[in-house]
């Protein structure tokens, strides 16, 4: 036989037959009983089980819209200027209006840098013309600062790269548009 001492008793307690048959499982139940006994004598409230009740939700006991969610969420990640800068691409045509949006796209919103392809050398010398407008469009429906310069590209000619070999030199002399 084997002497335990309990923290709490001083005289040695002696180990016998039945103690080692109450092994295992009984022993965790019995030490969770004596934890939640003087849980309860410390005057602890009692954790509660089951689902949640109206009152455990607090200022959470009402639905909120999608929307509402997911633009507090950017808010408090941060995240609202890189929303604002996608949504520059996606909504091209709505920010812009068809006919602006009929002869030219998006193509990248880089640290408010929006640049602009258009369909024609006429077009870009257009949008040129109309940056200043365009600009004020989109930060007011946007808001303020999401794009500060807009740079329009003419459009882009055919690739002449075509096999294996390849000849130096300057390419075809056309502007294409």
């Amino acid at each position: 036989m084997t002497e335990h001492r309990r923290e709490d008793e001083q005289e040695p307690v002696q180990a016998t037959q039945a103690d080692a048959a109450r092994a295992g499982a009984d022993l965790v139940r019995e030490s969770l009983a004596r934890a939640k006994a003087a849980r309860r004598a410390q005057g602890a409230p009692q954790p509660r089980r089951g689902r949640p009740t109206r009152a455990d939700q607090g200022e959470h006991d009402e639905p909120v819209p999608f929307a509402a969610s997911v633009k507090d969420l950017l808010a408090e990640r941060g995240w609202t200027a890189q929303a604002a800068a996608a949504g520059v691409l996606t909504n091209w045509e709505a920010l812009v209006g068809p006919d602006i949006a009929g002869h030219c796209r998006a193509v990248q919103l880089t640290r408010g840098e929006l640049e602009v392809e258009a369909e024609s050398t006429a077009w870009a010398t257009q949008l040129r013309l109309l940056s200043r407008q365009i600009l004020v469009t989109l930060n007011q429906q946007l808001g303020p600062q999401t794009v500060t310069r807009l740079t329009v590209r003419g459009p882009g000619g055919p690739s002449w790269k075509h096999g294996r070999l390849r000849v130096r030199g300057p390419g075809p002399r056309d502007t294409y548009g």
